[in-house]
Order: C-alpha cells, then sequence, then structure tokens
C-alpha cells in the first residue's frame, strides 16, 4: 500500500503531531483553548508517581502486599511467581545492556508494531473482540449497543496484568478504554447529527474491560478465555462515590438526590494496580462529554466549571447530550462534579460495584498510583493532565489489612477514603540560569526542592476538613483545582503518568508537553523544571521523596526531543548514542529497576513508541526505542516483565481526512481491514525479555 503523507497530522505551532481529530474526541480540543488555569499561582510544579501499575505487581484474589526493602509491593521477574512473595529479584542496571539488551528499533512511519530482531509479537485482543460465549463476533458492518456491551471496547489506554492463583499461565487483563472516535468507528458518520444508535454503541464502548487470558508456555503469546471474571464497565454502570464530595450539594441531581450513585466513567487515562488486588484508573477529559458549560445559572458555578475547561455550546463530539440530560449542564449543573475522580474496581468479584474516591480529589486524573512504604504507609500519586495544572499525592492514614476474605477486601477498598491530599510546589537550585531555551544550568543538570502543600483530611468517617482558607471540605473535594490555585503550587507542562521505582522508591513523572508555556506575559514562563518555551517535546522528572513528609528534592531525568538539538538532555549520557524521543506519556519499572517510557504525540514526525532508559551506574540516561506503534496510533499502558511486554494500541490509523472508506491504516489484521485499537504483546525468541 502507498504511504500516505505525514501532513495528514497537523502539526499545531509549538505543539505535538496528534491529529486535530484525535484532539477533538480526545480531548475537546483542549490545546485550541486557552488554559484553564489562569491563576497568579507559581511558576513551579511538582511531581508525583507511584509504584505498580504497568506491570511488576504480582498475584490475583488473594495478592496482599508487604513491604520489604525498596517498598516493592511484589516479586519481579517469574510471572508465575507466589502471590505471596515480596521480596524483589533486583539487579541494579549499572551496566550496558543489563536489562536492555536489544537493539534499538529506528524512528519510522510503518503501518505495523515494529519490534526489535530476535523478537515475536502477536495482538492479545481488538476492539469488538467478544468476551462472552453469548456475544457476536465483530462485524464493523452490524455493530450494536447490545453487542459492543458484550465486546472488548474502543481506545484501549491502561493495561494490567493479575496472575490467577492456582491457575499457572492465566491472568486476569484489565483495560481501560479511554474515548470513542466516530468518523473512524462507523461507516457515513455524520458528526453533525449521529445515530441514536451510534450514540449508544460510543457509550457501550468506553470503560474498562476484565479478560481473563491464558499465556503459552514457550512464548509470551495470550489468548483470551471466556472466564468467569470476564466484566465490561460501561458510560452507564452504576458507581459509588465516597469521602468529602458524596452526599453534598455539589453532587446530588435530579436522577440521584442522594449524591452518591453514579452512572458510568469515562475519559479513563491510564491507572494503576493495588497491592491488595484491585485495579485504579483516572476520570482525565470528562469535561469534554458535557455541553451548555456556559449556560450554568448559578453565578458560583460558572467560574467553577470554567476552571475544569467545559466547552461551551450546546454540542460536544460524542453528542451524549442529545439521547441523556445528564450531559446537559444547563439541565443537570452538577452532573459534571461527580466526574473527575480516581475509581476503583474490584476485577476479582465481576458482581462488585466500583468506586470513585472524592479524598483523592477531583481533577483531569492521568491515572493514580500506589506506593507503600517501610513502615506500611499507603502513598497515592496522581497528576492533573493540563498545561499549567499540577501535581498531587495523597497520604491514607489506613493500613493493609493481608487476607483474601470478605472482610479483608471490603476494608483495602476504603482505604484511599480516608487520608491527607497534597499539591506540590516547587523550587530550583539554578533560577538565574533558566532563559527558556534548555541550557543546562549546571554540571548536576536541573535540580531543585520542593514542598507537599496539605488541601484536604478526610476521616475514617468520610468526612473531610478543608486545609484551605475560605473552603469547605466538600468544596475541596469537588473542586480541588481551586484549592490548588489559592495555595500557589507549582505550574507543570502536562503532569501525566507518575510511577516510584519500586526498588529504589524515587518517583518518576512524564511531563509530556507544553505548547503555552512563555508564549507570552499572560502565562507561566520556563523555570527550572520546565525549562523551555513552547515546549512540544516534553521532559521526565525525578523526585526523592519523603513518601509520607512534606519535603523533597527533584532533577530532571530527561528533557526530551532530538539528542542532536542543543535543548536536549539524557541525565548527562551521550547523546549521541541515544533514541530520539518526544512527548513522554505512561511509565514503567521492569525487574532491573530501568524506567520504561512510552510516547504520545511524537513532535519528531515518526511514530511513537515504547522506549526503555536506565537509571543507575555509568549508563544512566542511556535511552533506547524498544518499538514502534502504526500510523496514527499512541502507544500507552506498557507493562514489562521478564516473559512479555504488553503495550495498548490506541488510534490506530487515527488521521484528520481518514474515514473508513479511506483508512490510513489496516494494523491490525492488515489487508484491507479497518484498523482497530488492540493490545499488544512482545517477547524474545528465548522467551526472555532484555537479557
Amino acid at each position: 500500500m502507498i504511504s500516505k503523507p505525514l501532513a495528514l497530522f497537523v502539526k499545531h505551532d509549538g505543539q505535538s503531531a496528534r491529529a486535530s481529530v484525535t484532539c477533538e474526541y480526545k480531548c475537546a480540543n483542549a490545546c485550541f483553548h486557552e488554559a484553564p488555569n489562569t491563576s497568579a499561582g507559581a511558576y513551579f510544579g511538582d511531581i508525583v508517581s507511584s509504584l505498580n501499575r504497568r506491570g511488576l505487581i504480582k498475584g490475583g484474589a488473594a495478592a496482599v502486599l508487604a513491604v520489604g526493602a525498596g517498598s516493592a509491593l511484589a516479586a519481579c521477574g517469574d510471572d508465575d511467581a507466589s502471590a505471596n512473595s515480596v521480596t524483589p529479584t533486583y539487579t541494579p542496571a549499572g551496566s550496558a545492556g543489563t536489562g536492555t539488551s536489544f537493539t534499538a528499533v529506528a524512528p519510522n512511519k510503518e503501518d505495523a508494531l515494529v519490534i526489535p530482531d530476535g523478537y515475536q509479537q502477536s495482538v492479545v485482543i481488538r476492539w469488538g473482540d467478544p468476551l462472552f460465549a453469548d456475544a457476536p463476533a465483530f462485524d464493523f458492518d452490524k455493530q450494536t449497543p447490545a453487542a459492543q456491551a458484550k465486546q472488548f471496547g474502543y481506545n484501549n489506554d491502561f493495561a494490567a496484568l493479575l496472575p490467577i492463583e492456582g491457575q499457572p499461565n492465566s491472568y486476569l487483563l484489565v483495560v481501560n478504554h479511554e474515548y470513542t472516535t466516530g468518523p473512524q468507528m462507523f461507516r457515513g458518520y455524520n458528526k453533525d447529527a449521529p445515530t441514536d444508535e451510534q450514540i449508544a454503541i460510543t457509550k457501550a464502548a468506553h470503560g474498562l474491560t476484565v479478560v481473563e487470558v491464558k499465556g503459552e508456555s514457550a512464548t509470551g503469546k495470550l489468548t483470551p478465555v471466556f472466564g468467569k471474571y470476564n466484566r465490561r464497565i460501561t458510560a452507564d454502570t452504576e458507581f459509588t462515590l465516597t469521602g468529602p464530595a458524596a452526599g453534598t450539594i455539589f453532587t446530588k441531581t435530579s436522577a440521584d438526590p442522594s449524591g452518591t450513585k453514579v452512572l458510568g466513567t469515562f475519559a479513563n487515562c491510564a491507572g494503576g494496580v493495588t497491592p491488595w488486588g484491585t485495579v485504579l484508573s483516572g476520570e482525565e477529559n470528562f469535561h469534554g462529554y458535557f455541553a451548555n458549560g456556559d449556560k450554568i445559572s448559578d453565578p458560583l458555578d460558572k467560574p467553577r466549571a470554567k476552571r475544569y475547561g467545559y466547552p461551551k455550546g450546546a454540542t460536544t463530539p460524542n453528542q451524549w447530550e442529545r439521547t441523556d440530560k445528564r450531559f446537559d449542564l444547563a439541565q443537570e449543573p452538577n452532573e459534571g462534579n461527580r466526574f473527575g475522580y480516581v475509581i476503583e474496581v474490584d476485577p476479582w468479584d465481576p458482581a462488585s460495584t466500583p468506586v470513585k474516591h472524592s479524598a483523592m480529589g477531583r481533577l483531569k486524573h492521568e491515572g493514580a498510583n500506589i506506593y507503600v512504604t517501610k513502615a506500611g504507609d499507603v502513598v497515592s500519586y496522581t497528576g492533573d493532565d493540563e498545561r499549567f495544572d499540577y501535581m498531587y499525592k495523597f497520604v491514607s492514614s489506613r493500613k493493609i489489612q493481608s487476607g483474601s476474605g470478605a472482610a479483608s477486601t471490603r476494608h483495602n477498598m476504603t482505604i484511599l477514603d480516608a487520608g491527607t491530599l497534597y499539591v506540590a510546589k516547587l523550587s530550583g537550585d539554578h533560577p538565574d540560569k533558566v532563559d527558556g531555551s534548555g541550557t543546562v544550568p549546571s554540571d548536576k543538570g536541573f535540580t531543585g526542592k520542593g514542598q507537599w502543600i496539605p488541601l484536604l483530611e478526610t476521616g475514617s468517617d468520610g468526612k473531610g476538613k478543608s486545609l484551605v482558607d475560605g473552603m469547605s471540605a466538600a468544596e475541596v473535594a469537588v473542586f480541588t483545582r481551586l484549592a490548588a490555585d489559592k495555595v500557589g503550587a507549582t505550574k507543570m507542562d502536562r503532569p501525566e503518568d507518575f510511577e516510584a521505582n519500586p526498588y529504589t522508591g524515587k518517583v518518576y513523572v512524564a511531563l509530556t508537553n507544553n505548547d503555552n508555556r512563555g508564549k507570552d506575559s499572560t502565562v507561566a514562563g520556563p523555570d527550572e523544571a520546565n525549562p523551555r518555551k513552547l515546549n512540544k517535546n516534553g521532559q521526565v522528572l525525578e523526585i526523592d521523596d519523603d513518601h509520607t513528609g512534606t519535603e523533597f528534592t527533584w532533577s530532571l531525568l530527561l528533557v526530551c526531543g532530538d539528542p542532536a538539538a542543543a535543548d536536549t538532555y539524557f541525565a548527562g549520557f551521550d547523546k549521541t548514542k541515544v533514541s530520539p524521543i518526544s512527548c513522554p506519556d505512561n511509565l514503567a519499572f521492569d525487574a532491573y529497576g530501568n524506567l520504561w517510557i512510552s510516547t504520545d504525540g511524537n513532535a519528531l514526525k515518526t511514530n511513537d513508541g515504547l522506549f526503555s532508559v536506565v537509571l543507575d551506574g555509568p549508563n544512566r540516561g542511556e535511552t533506547k526505542q524498544f518499538l514502534t506503534v502504526p500510523k496514527g496510533a499512541e502507544t500507552c499502558g506498557p507493562i514489562v516483565t521478564e516473559s512479555r511486554v504488553i503495550v495498548c494500541v490506541q488510534h490506530p490509523g487515527e488521521a484528520d481526512d481518514a474515514t473508513p472508506e479511506n483508512p490510513l491504516s489496516h494494523w491490525p489484521d492488515g489487508g484491507t481491514a479497518q484498523p482497530r485499537p488492540s493490545v499488544a504483546v512482545v517477547w524474545k525468541n528465548n522467551g526472555r525479555i532484555g537479557v
């Protein structure tokens, strides 16, 4: 097939190379509007991250934790290790090639999942694949809402792989579905007037999937099965809202006067795995699902709605408001306040009701990741994925209860309902040497200090205490962004994934990009943690955090982009020996303590990919591209184990003039097939990864 020119990707001035259609359906064109944060807060942010969310946690229903050296939650190495094994076999990657011995994949524009020599790949599951014995096979031209509710959803983002105890090489694959793109899903789609059935299909294609998968002993291949744990959670599934926001005047609606029963989850971006065996996900770009953000009648609610970026006008990209009044803020002004939380799902109980944790604040959560200290304290890190927004952590006042019984599960599902929510504020060590060019200010790179500022304290009874003057506990829980504005939190360049290294405890954050940084005098200019104007390539921050305390130090690990460019930095490593990397998004760790980064919106005019980064020893900063995803796709949800690497390939073939009649991509099925978001797995010919 003849490759279409990369000009199909609209290269907005100073930002990534995402297609405009992706911006429209994924984030309601957030990058085309003024950043919602117009506060006079500090120009510095902070960072956070946390452990295990993309593939190191082990254990099935009985997985519990234990915190030993490095506060790792479970064993690494053998995917079939005992669920109760808690001591990682950590070998620091201090020499070249330890855990990253593959030959780097060259940047490319192929319509394929390109992997290193000596590796194999297969597709685990695709959009529309059936999850139940009574579900129909996928037929692109015969989609129905009932079928989609029993099939794998669209645009997979986060993935977790949880071993099933007592069943060797069997797992639960838990995946969220961030958004849908009508023009790619239906022939002859009229974006101004989608049919009621098309709207219902898109609602059913959101949410999460739990599916059992079976591995093979000689390869890394995974095959879905119609197992007892299989489940679909959609935009209409009932959730329980907990914490200081629950039952308040801000969350009650005409359909739910209790203010505690919320239908659905959507815009789920990234996630986390807990030591107690549940899965977390972040409700991120929820604002784009609500119409008439400018027609809220309450004068107090108007600035609140504006701070969360609700679009003006009577229509949204998905147009759910046409068939369900709860998506019309003019009719149901509180419905939007019921989204933007960290959700928790128990994948081991298909009948369980998922939870939304308001004690962790309401913002555009990229995800949430758990770190457990040596003392057993549970800390969750999360970022607000918006230009000039903030980084948060939540320190629970509850300890994990061991055991796999119902009582332990009930207790552990409340751990994130009691504790203290903080927002970060940073300062740089070299403020006089940061001019927006990205020039490294010292021989130690970009460095500084930080402080966690408390916002909200939630007690064991679920009631909150505001720690912000002039705001009630309910206001801090529901309008967390405004609370963070008031305390002067640091403005960051789109804080996305946060991960704590399970071996060292250091915390890492992917700062994807910020095309507005320093563009004029009305917005925040460069600072040491965000050192470039019109930042289109992003950076990765490394934090040494006192996890339960309020002080930390930080440095920039990577300042991403073309290694040949003067404004890039790879922890001091030789830039002639690294792969180009742009727009870091999701993070993961392998058994050797190496960091793995997936990208979204590569501004270097090549396909997005997955990269390894050495964190220790003489090769610290060595960055190598492990794979690239097909045309138009984003790399999401990496899981890196000794047996396999898993990635979610989101929106393959998504481009501004691509349609089902004229597709840009035919991945994963090839030939003349329509592109389908899918989960893929890669393994080494000898059955191991990186060694």
